[in-house]
């Protein structure tokens, strides 16, 4: 038996490599992607457009708006000298911010009493908004530190000290590739595993391979060890780049993190067999590859938080593979996520794929019968 299915799987890899779709696939496609992701993917707001609105001469404005200028963060677009042109850098989207600052805010100050900064903000992207506001914010909070430190004003009665664990610099991209990982792999193996018996049928070698000595079980493992091998190959690939050329720390015990990767890929294979088990074509294959890929991205937290979906959406998050690798991947990535954690997410990875497996194998007995 054994020998028949090393023979199917040989078969399997000169076949995917000669196939110049399934080589596509496993080659080209996940590096761009994966410089696209690393790169552009970022919750990042930089270079904010912003338009400076300052009616006071003091230098306390001008130390104000140099902070404003000084910060990476911001990039003055324009300066304003009138109320009529705060429209004029909003309205187009020249200016995301406008940072008003009025006639008495340096006096104010000398006084002792409140000094007023208006931010406007473009509102049309919220979230992109926020992030600015709590940009500017931060850089005004600053500001009124130093100057109450440095004139000898009363200290707020309470300083909020803000530190983030596990990604102290906050850098999106230590959130974004990671999940990559789990996205690239996904997609990877999916498709080349839903394209293998589609291959067969459209090249018309399927019903060459009924009447050999291989059993439906054999066919099944044949088929699934090369895609087995290609996925754990290309989530080695993707972390080895997430380490050594974005710089994400992996701090967490890596055979914890493969245990998940090798679970979440048998996972992936035997979704990919069931799809490719009822395709008839390598055009039909690809499409129902990429109506289980889009939705299980989507459910996966990849993007979106999952607690901040309706319940019942939530509770199909619960059968997509995607869900349980994505915390096992990140975790493993910054926070050195505990062994009794992983294991939790391991084994409805294994309940998944007994399941599928199961429907898998009804359908390849179905079909070749």
């Amino acid at each position: 038996m054994w020998g028949r299915i090393r023979a199917l799987i040989a078969k399997e890899f000169l076949a995917i490599w000669k196939d110049k779709r399934s080589r596509a696939v496993i080659i080209g496609p996940p590096l761009i992607q994966l410089l696209v992701f690393g790169y552009a993917a970022t919750f990042d707001v930089n270079h904010v457009a912003t338009a400076i609105y300052n009616e006071d001469a003091g230098a306390a404005a001008r130390d104000l708006v140099a902070r404003f200028e000084g910060s990476p963060s911001f990039e003055t677009v324009a300066r304003l000298t009138r109320d009529s042109q705060i429209a004029e850098v909003i309205n187009p989207r020249r200016a995301s911010l406008v940072v008003h600052i009025g006639q008495t805010f340096s006096r104010d100050l000398r006084a002792r009493q409140p000094a007023k900064v208006q931010l406007i903000v473009d509102g049309r992207e919220s979230n992109t908004a926020l992030i600015i506001l709590g940009y500017a914010s931060r850089i005004v909070s600053r500001f009124n530190r130093d100057w109450t430190r440095d004139h000898g004003g009363a200290p707020p009665p309470a300083s909020l000290v803000v530190r983030a664990w596990f990604n102290p610099n906050l850098e999106s991209r230590w959130f974004i590739v990671p999940g990559i990982v789990a996205l690239l792999t996904l997609v990877v193996t999916t498709v080349v595993t839903a394209l293998s018996v589609a291959r067969e049928r459209e090249v018309g070698t399927f019903e060459q391979l009924l009447v050999t000595p291989l059993r439906p079980f054999e066919i099944l493992v044949g088929k699934s060890v090369p895609a087995l091998i290609i996925g754990l190959a290309e989530g080695t690939a993707i972390i080895a780049v997430g380490v050594l050329w974005f710089g994400v720390p992996l701090r967490g015990a890596v055979p914890l993190l493969y245990a998940g990767l090798f679970l979440y890929v048998l996972a992936v294979i035997v979704v990919g067999l069931m799809i490719s088990s009822l395709a008839r074509t390598q055009q039909q294959a690809i499409l129902g590859a990429f109506l289980f890929v889009v939705p299980a991205v989507i459910l996966s937290g990849f993007a979106t938080p999952i607690a901040n979906m309706p319940e019942f959406i939530q509770a199909l998050t619960l059968i997509n593979p995607m869900r349980y690798f994505l915390i096992i991947v990140r975790g493993t990535f910054l926070e050195d996520l505990p062994a009794m954690l992983v294991y939790r997410q391991l084994w409805p990875m294994v309940v998944i794929g007994l399941v599928t497996l199961t429907g898998a194998g009804w359908l390849f007995r179905h079909r070749l019968s």
